[in-house]
């Protein structure tokens, strides 16, 4: 991996140097439009420029970049092409501001692009647009095949969000498998994802995206351990067989007037996704150290052969299951069991006296019991608020507090009113702490400790740790709120003799410390979308992810109706741990038949 680090550095570097000779003046790059350079290196690497073609030869694959727009890819090892003759006019690169404006920066609109080669394998497109300048860098590394790509771009207008790199005209027949909702492997026309945009990591669980064909297929990828923020935009109107490649700015955006500095991936298979993506869990193993954290967990975790989420605590369900599957094979997610009402008084957590029978009885029998906390969400009537209030989550480009509350008969934001964040405790008001606070995580580890010891848990879920992304207040104490939060499931993982963590949500950051993932499936929270059906059997998440950290079942899976059923084999397809929501013993004692197969495979 230490090449393509090299490569990585390098493009940096040089691309900010290509942007500064631009500024030096047009006499310059007029001269470096007419340089012809062909250059051959070892593994069969090679990169010519001509003109403002860029043509790339590597191991496994041949490619052609037109002013940096990639306009040929073949896989040479079956022989077949990607991508086909686009007729769109839009430029690769673009700048993207708030509320999904663009700017594009290339030839168009009284644009040139300068296209030179700078060292054997590494080539840069320098742009001077009307509304944006940029560069990219296109560079090789020999030692995977892979064909790099450096994109960025800046101007002088405040508030850049992101630069986008676009990839048009990728064949029709090719389907998208991407970590959306656990895996997805759908047409790109399906009208679940076209024209839809994926942040990572809370939505885009890892930084990949493959195009599949029956036998073949090409990915792009970033191998990014620096937790940079990025997305994936997948078509749109006037661009249905593109995507695009989002490389965001950190958080506050008012005066940002740049983004750029990660490197996407490109390369091709044979075989199916299982192939690129088997490729893309050895770089996160290697770049996270992840052999340790495999040393970490505990050998019962591979043990578990059913769920229940949203349990209740009833002991007669205790007594009802052990009739049927073996109490150490069962994970139960215990939600009301604190004196507080759920959801209220967060980061206070006492256990009601039913709780601690529940709790005393389950793990005498050998149940796995893990109690409801959460992470980062807290009351603001807490006597704790006022030491963190000033680090409460505010939304990327709203600026608008990111909580919720339950007022009627649904959810709504955070009060902006001061006094009404206080008034309205019986509402479930809800705001989200930074993690990158070592206060917070102090407090939360403080405030969960006294429980951990008085019930002597061996475990415990901590709720909404899929709700990290770009803030504007993006950086506290140097962290994001996604690597805050990587640091914050490890604390909660240290206190007392250890504790196996659950956690809502599951992507390449969170799996890290968790050891099970509450997952949700497409959409699809509190009731199921149309066309939920067709996002099942493509358990990508669980490849990457399931040596370390288990899925199971979110909720609305007893059962009892078409919808429940759809929702419980969903969750099968992704290779979620069997996961059921029950009301009461009864429901043990007399299955419905989505019930009944999950007890008698959980008796196997």
């Amino acid at each position: 991996m230490s090449g393509s680090t090299t490569f990585s550095r390098r493009g940096f570097i040089k691309g900010t140097a290509g942007a500064a000779v631009l500024a030096a003046g047009s006499s310059e790059i007029a001269s470096a439009t007419s340089t012809t350079a062909t250059v051959s290196q070892s593994r069969e690497a090679t990169l010519t420029v001509s003109g403002k073609r860029v043509t790339v030869r590597t191991s496994t694959m041949e490619a052609t970049l037109d002013s940096g727009r990639l306009t040929y890819l073949k896989n040479r090892q079956t022989g077949e092409e990607y991508l086909e003759t686009d007729s769109t006019t839009r430029q690769t690169l673009e700048l993207v501001y708030p509320h999904k404006e663009i700017a594009e920066v290339g030839e168009s609109d009284l644009g040139e692009a300068v296209v030179r080669q700078i060292s054997p394998l590494r080539a840069e497109v320098v742009y001077q647009s009307f509304k944006g300048d940029g560069v990219i860098t296109i560079s090789v590394c020999p030692e995977t095949g892979d064909l790099l790509i450096e994109p960025s771009a800046y101007s002088s207008r405040p508030g850049v969000r992101a630069c986008r790199w676009n990839v048009w005209g990728i064949k029709p027949g090719l389907k998208l498998v991407a970590p959306f909702f656990q895996g997805v492997k759908l047409p790109r026309s399906d009208h679940l994802i076209q024209n839809s945009f994926w942040e990572w990591p809370r939505s885009w669980e890892a930084g990949l995206a493959i195009l599949q064909s029956e036998s073949s297929g090409f990915w792009i990828h970033a191998q990014d351990n620096r937790y940079r923020y990025k997305a994936l935009k997948v078509g749109g109107p006037g661009r249905p067989n593109s995507i695009g490649l989002d490389t965001e700015a950190y958080g506050p955006l008012d005066e940002n007037l740049a983004a750029g500095g990660l490197t996407w991936r490109i390369n091709v298979f044979q075989g199916d996704w299982k192939v690129p993506a088997a490729d893309y869990r050895h770089w996160l193993w290697e770049a996270y150290s992840l052999a340790r954290e495999e040393q970490r967990r505990k050998e019962w975790i591979q043990h578990i052969r059913m769920a229940i989420s949203w349990c209740r605590g009833e002991t007669q369900i205790l007594d009802a299951l052990a009739k049927r599957v073996a109490p150490e094979a069962v994970l139960i997610h215990f939600s009301h069991w604190r004196t507080d009402p759920y959801d209220e008084n967060y980061p206070t957590y006492q256990a009601s006296d039913r709780a601690k029978e529940f709790i005393s009885k389950g793990r005498a029998m050998g149940f796995r019991i893990m109690p409801h906390f959460n992470s980062i969400d807290m009351d603001p009537t807490h006597p704790v608020y006022a030491k963190i209030r000033d680090f409460q989550y505010r939304r990327l480009e709203t600026k608008d507090l990111w909580g919720w509350s339950w007022f009627g008969s649904g959810p709504k934001g955070v009060p902006e009113s001061n006094a009404a964040r206080l008034r309205y405790q019986g509402n479930k008001v809800m705001v989200k702490v930074h993690p990158g606070l070592s206060t917070w995580r102090s407090i939360l580890g403080d405030s969960m400790q006294e429980a951990v010891q008085q019930l002597d848990l061996e475990s415990a879920f901590i709720d909404v740790t899929l709700n990290t992304g770009n803030l504007h207040n993006c950086l506290v104490e140097g962290l994001t709120s996604t690597e805050g939060m990587n640091r914050l499931i490890h604390h909660v993982g240290d206190l007392g003799n250890g504790l196996v963590v659950g956690g809502e949500g599951l992507n390449e950051i969170t799996f890290q410390g968790l050891s099970f993932a509450q997952v949700h499936l497409f959409r699809s929270w509190q009731s199921s979308i149309e066309g939920l059906e067709r996002t099942g059997g493509c358990a990508l998440n669980d490849f990457l992810f399931g040596k370390l950290c288990r899925a199971f079942g979110y909720s609305h899976l007893g059962g009892g109706n078409d919808s429940e059923i759809l929702r419980s084999r969903i969750h099968r397809e992704h290779d979620a741990i069997p996961t059921i929501t029950i009301r009461s013993a009864e429901d043990i004692e007399s299955p419905n038949p989505t019930i009944e197969k999950i007890l008698k495979e959980a008796e196997a």
